[in-house]
């Protein structure tokens, strides 16, 4: 492995545009490419086809690889033809990159969860390039380092990317994301545009458990590690863990781990 591990942030930025658009690089970019479709739709060459490109799709091109970009009106929600089309891209390059992206093969369209874990990488990023006087320009290379490494833990979750599939892993992602708040199925649901019964049914199918149990699985592991790490109360703990009244609590995370939350911090604290 190289000792060189830079990471160069070229380009990054934010664009969206209300009027067609085309551009084609036909030799390539010169340099690696990442750019997240955010909102509206266009289309890109992947595999040597125009395919769809829709908000959630990340696109990924390495040096000299052909690259062509089309933003054609479309039919909106008022069936009037109109331009919609937002999107983050970053041009990077780097030994470290390099180097990440040799280690596995990598499909030039996949999809990702629009949350802020994704969004604001890409929003981070473009803040860092905007700075005009910056002295620790290595920040925006290990916001960068970390991008890569998610889209690889991404890649590894779900490796074939089904409508099915994307709309489990949305699913699982708000559940983590918003498991220390209440939320009700029908929150869930309308967070992926779907029925109840058709978003039960498809992270049932996914992962193997329901939406409430993997809840649960998720706040029991957060009150578990407060209750290790944090001096929060235990009453505290179950409150900002996302249950919602203490006796609860008490009876299903005894009923997990075999102690009361109690007993638990107590053996966790001689322990360590």
């Amino acid at each position: 492995m190289s000792t060189d591990q830079t990471v160069h942030i070229y380009t990054a930025g934010f664009s969206f545009h209300h009027k067609p658009f085309y551009m084609s690089e036909m030799n390539g970019v010169k340099n690696y490419l990442m750019r997240l479709q955010t909102d509206g739709r266009c289309r890109a060459r992947v595999g040597g086809e125009m395919v769809p490109v829709e908000a959630g799709d990340l696109l990924l091109f390495s040096p000299d690889e052909p690259y062509e970009l089309k933003i054609d009106e479309e039919l909106n929600a008022q069936n009037e033809l109109a331009v919609e089309s937002g999107d983050y891209h970053i041009f990077f390059g780097g030994s470290w990159i390099e180097e990440w992206w040799a280690r596995q093969k990598r499909p030039t369209k996949i999809r990702v969860p629009l949350n802020e874990t994704i969004i604001g990488l890409f929003r981070q990023i473009v803040l860092e390039q905007r700075k005009i006087s910056n002295p620790y320009p290595e920040i925006s290379g290990y916001y960068m380092r970390i991008l890569c490494l998610e889209t690889d833990r991404l890649l590894r979750e779900h490796p074939s990317t089904t409508p099915k599939t994307y709309l489990a892993h949305r699913i699982k992602h708000y559940i983590e994301e918003n498991a220390s708040a209440s939320f009700k199925l029908e929150d869930v649901a309308a967070h992926v545009g779907i029925s109840v019964s058709r978003a039960v049914h498809l992270f049932k199918e996914a992962f193997g458990k329901s939406i409430m149990q993997y809840t649960l699985d998720v706040r029991l592991d957060m009150a578990r590690e407060r209750i290790i790490f944090s001096p929060m109360s235990l009453e505290n703990i179950a409150e900002t863990s996302g249950f919602a009244n203490y006796t609860y609590f008490h009876r299903v995370f005894r009923s997990r781990f075999g102690k009361s939350p109690k007993e638990f911090r107590m053996d966790s604290r001689e322990q360590i």
